[in-house]
């Protein structure tokens, strides 16, 4: 049986599949109503499931009149998705921000399962025996990390 998170996630899915847009807007209550949920559960299958990472901007606006308009990202070029890259890391990301970000960039195919294992090892807080890579304090750590993967993210997406 597939979860109800699941089932919601597919649905926005199809009425992409169904639309010549890259955007849809849907109403939050309507949504919850239609898969008899409370509101915060369409919230997470947002969150969880339509992300930057994954490939979709959210807006939404609550209230009686509230709306939520998910728009499916699409690259015209190789720059403007590299700078896309470039975003999702920010100017600082710890090591298991850029472990989940790598991930999801492996399931949608982004990145092969070579290409995140690769990375990962790279920006690793310690290596085998516990020593740390980095001999930095915590923040200027993070801010090098982002730097080295915001690099190699774009260096893959050029090729």
């Amino acid at each position: 049986m597939n979860s109800l998170t699941k089932v919601i996630g597919d649905y926005i899915v199809t009425l992409f599949d169904d639309t010549e847009n890259s955007e849809i807007v849907l109403s939050r209550k309507d949504l919850a109503q239609k898969f008899g949920c409370v509101p915060s559960q369409i919230n997470y299958v947002l969150r969880s499931r339509f992300s930057p990472e994954q490939g979709f901007l959210i807006q939404s606006q609550r209230g009686g009149h509230g709306f939520i308009r998910i728009m499916q990202l699409r690259f015209s070029d190789c720059d403007e998705y590299a700078e896309h890259l470039e975003e999702l890391v920010g100017s600082a990301i710890s090591d298991q921000e850029a472990r989940r970000l790598l991930a999801r960039l492996q399931e949608r195919a982004i990145i092969t399962p070579r290409e995140r294992l690769l990375v990962e090892v790279a920006l690793r807080n310690q290596d085998e025996n516990g020593r740390a890579l980095f001999d930095l304090p915590p923040y200027k750590r993070d801010t090098l990390r982002a730097e080295l993967l915001r690099k190699i993210l774009v260096s893959l997406a050029m090729y």
